[in-house]
Order: C-alpha cells, then sequence, then structure tokens
C-alpha cells in the first residue's frame, strides 16, 4: 500500500473521530451543527482522495448529494435557530 494513502487514512480518521466526539458532547446545537458540517465535508474530502489516488470519477454524484444535504441543512438549521432567537424576544 502506498505510504501517502496510510498518511491520508490516518488523518481523516482521527478529524473524524474529532468530530464525531464534538457532534456527542457538543455544548450547543449550534456546535453540533458545525461539527455534522465537518463530518460532510471530510466524507467528501475522502471521496475525493479516492477518486484522485484510483483515477475514476464514479464518485462524482454521490459527492454532489453529500454537498447539496450539507447546504439544505445548514440552511434548515440557520432557520431554526434564528426562529428560537426571534421568539426569546
Amino acid at each position: 500500500m502506498n505510504p501517502l494513502v496510510v498518511v491520508i487514512c490516518i488523518v481523516f480518521g482521527v478529524a473524524t473521530l474529532l468530530t464525531l466526539w464534538r457532534i456527542i458532547f457538543g455544548p450547543s446545537i449550534l456546535d453540533r451543527a458545525v461539527a455534522s458540517d465537518v463530518l460532510l465535508t471530510l466524507v467528501m474530502c475522502s471521496l475525493g482522495a479516492d477518486m484522485v489516488i484510483n483515477h475514476h470519477t464514479r464518485s462524482l454524484p454521490a459527492l454532489l448529494i453529500i454537498a447539496a444535504v450539507g447546504v439544505f441543512g445548514s440552511i434548515a438549521i440557520a432557520r431554526f435557530v434564528a426562529r428560537r432567537d426571534n421568539s426569546d424576544r
């Protein structure tokens, strides 16, 4: 196995574990939302690294769907927090 692939796997693995820690033990909903966006970004980066290493583009539709889910999820959370802040006043 290529040493670069091993380093990439270790870096993405550690980042994923730290992100999951923030999702589980985050002090607020916004911390958890940011951590879930980071997790989606890590998944996208892992798929992109796989495409570069193996010289293919089969994962491109999955990348587009994951990006759309991340954007729409962020918008939904922002609207939820904005409504909650307005109702507190």
